[in-house]
């Protein structure tokens, strides 16, 4: 089985970019964020045709997330129990079961800047999260939180530690929040780069820095030790950052072997 997860960075401007990368990366299931749409205006017949089935959490502004799957979508939740808001709850996390995982798809807030209200938001939302997941791994143990978690694990998960001081995705208390997440009972599954030596997911559009390797790995995938050990091979898909009109992110693809 294939899953991914991706964040497009708009569905309506990535929207052939990304069916043409269904088509030839044949996921079984695929966590998507930044749609930026509506629930209502999701491309829904366009992956339908490819075989998917679409379960969607958007509000057409500058978040919202989604799960593909061709193996099942049952079990559809919107959002976190006791959920924070900015001020109100945003589209930000979808889960779903999908050919027997329980798969969630999140976007986790930006925060901006330490000491900002949105990086007080993120690190509740974070802390939300961490509750939700721990009620659903007394179900599933088959469960991955996939997606844009805006924060680098550690410092060799950016290009350069010292460029980011002072700065948000790097700081502790971010980063405290992972592992809040990870000791509900999770694995970081480590994809390999298809090119240099980190797997960066995340690139600027600026200065060139997706060819300068300039990047940072904030796109993950948090598994059960259970599903984390059926993984055969897990990359970034970096070849999908490529050419015109690419989001300013990778997907991360993961295989599995169930038995």
């Amino acid at each position: 089985m294939r899953i991914a997860t991706w964040n497009v960075n708009s569905i309506t401007a990535r929207l052939p970019r990304l069916l043409e990368w269904l088509a030839d990366t044949a996921p079984d299931a695929v966590c998507l964020q930044e749609t930026k749409v509506a629930d209502g205006a999701f491309p829904t017949a366009e992956v339908e045709a490819l075989g998917y089935h679409a379960a969607t959490h958007g509000d057409g502004r500058w978040n919202g997330v989604a799960l593909l799957s061709k193996v099942g979508l049952g079990d559809v939740t919107r959002g976190l129990t006791d959920e924070p808001g900015y001020p109100a709850a945003e589209a930000r996390a979808i889960g779903a079961t999908c050919g027997g995982l329980r798969l969630w798809s999140v976007y986790v807030p930006n925060g901006r800047e330490p000491g900002h209200d949105h990086y007080a938001y993120k690190l509740r939302w974070l802390g939300a999260l961490s509750t939700t997941v721990q009620a659903d791994l007394t179900g599933h143990d088959r469960l991955a939180v996939m997606g844009d978690f805006n924060v680098a694990p550690t410092d060799d998960d950016v290009w350069d530690r010292a460029a980011f001081e002072g700065s948000t995705h790097v700081t502790e208390p971010e980063r405290a929040a992972l592992r809040a997440l990870r000791d509900t009972g999770l694995v970081d599954v480590l994809p390999r780069p298809l090119k240099y030596d980190h797997p960066f997911t995340y690139w600027d559009y600026r200065a060139g820095n997706f060819h300068k390797n300039f990047g940072m790995r904030i796109d993950l995938v948090y598994a059960t030790p259970t599903m984390a050990s059926a993984v055969t091979d897990a990359y970034v898909d970096r070849d999908a950052r490529k050419g015109k009109g690419p989001s300013d992110h990778a997907p991360v693809v993961v295989d599995l072997d169930l038995g």
